[in-house]
């Protein structure tokens, strides 16, 4: 239950972002003061921080995960970095994510945990082994350095019986994502799903890679992960595309994302024996078209084969609906 006070002051901020002229001026200023080293952190946390992200750590994040299970909602527990540039800051970042891991060892409020690989791995070798390019003998030290870093999340996953969603990113490192992830995927799927691959389905071609990807997964004798997603790039992929001169990997229009996004749901409830699917979506008509698909299949609602997932302080409408009817 939310107060009248937390209602209006919801309402601000949504009405603020909402606000082109506000909304950009904001990303401006909040830049601007970071970076001069302005005291504004109060400012930041008493407002968005506070709606949208749990905590600033692990145990500060417990009254959130506490309270979201009181309703019958799980979290995921993301430590969302990426984009690091470091060996240290690779380091880092992977024993954070092992401990987020371990917290959720046995924990029926945290059934998943997350991370992006380029929080543990080096952007610039990601897009030469995209295009080929052979590695200098260095990059190939790093290469195996980063490969190890992400089988030593997963192994910790695997070894702690907690799944792990390896998160989507821009189309320019994504095969070299995906690559890593299905290595993953047959290395520790074999007894149940443990590792999930990311499909955003803004892209034009990613409805078919879905199904290529789990043929491959039938073939090699191992269960497979998906979590969909609309995405979350849009701008920069369509940018680079013009400046490049290459095809906008983007979907033409809002209707052909939303066309995808129900298909692959279509796809992984049919094939639900084999494939562990979260539909992270805060559509309410693509969450309608997964119930739906669930009573047709006769699939029990509590399936732990089949979660909805929204981001925290979005569509809190959808998420606490599904949950008290038992999603």
């Amino acid at each position: 239950t939310r107060s009248d006070a937390e209602l209006n002051k919801i309402h601000f901020l949504f009405s603020s972002m909402n606000s082109p002229f506000l909304s950009n001026f904001g990303t401006f200023f909040l830049k601007w003061a970071f970076k001069f080293h302005l005291p504004i952190k109060t400012i930041v946390k008493i407002t968005i921080f506070e709606h949208f992200c749990g905590g600033e750590t692990i145990e500060d994040s417990q009254t959130s995960i506490d309270k979201l299970a009181e309703f019958g909602i799980g979290t995921i527990l993301d430590y969302s970095v990426e984009g690091e540039h470091s060996e240290k800051g690779f380091e880092l970042t992977k024993n954070e994510i092992i401990r987020t891991i371990k917290n959720a060892q046995g924990s029926a409020k945290i059934p998943f945990t997350v991370f992006k690989i380029t929080g543990v791995c080096g952007l610039s070798i990601l897009k030469k082994i995209q295009k080929g390019d052979e590695l200098t003998e260095r990059e190939q030290k790093q290469w195996e350095a980063d490969q190890n870093r992400v089988d030593k999340i997963c192994q910790a996953a695997h070894e702690n019986n907690v799944r792990i969603f390896i998160d989507g990113e821009e189309t320019w490192i994504q095969e070299s994502i995906d690559f890593l992830t299905y290595s993953m995927m047959e290395k520790y799927n074999k007894e149940s799903t443990i590792v999930y691959n990311t499909f955003q389905m803004y892209t034009h071609d990613r409805l078919e890679k879905l199904k290529k990807a789990f043929k491959v997964s039938q073939k090699k004798g191992y269960y497979f992960g998906a979590k969909l997603v609309r995405g979350a790039y849009m701008e920069q992929e369509r940018e680079r595309a013009k400046k490049m001169n290459y095809l906008d990997p983007i979907q033409p229009n809002k209707t052909a994302c939303d066309r995808d996004f129900d298909l692959a749901l279509d796809f992984c409830v049919e094939n639900n024996d084999k494939i562990a699917l979260c539909a992270g979506t805060h559509n309410e008509n693509s969450s309608l078209h997964l119930v739906n698909l669930l009573k047709k299949h006769q699939i029990y609602s509590k399936n732990p084969q089949i979660y909805f997932a929204q981001l925290y302080g979005m569509s809190d409408h959808i998420s606490y609906n599904l949950a008290k009817a038992g999603y």
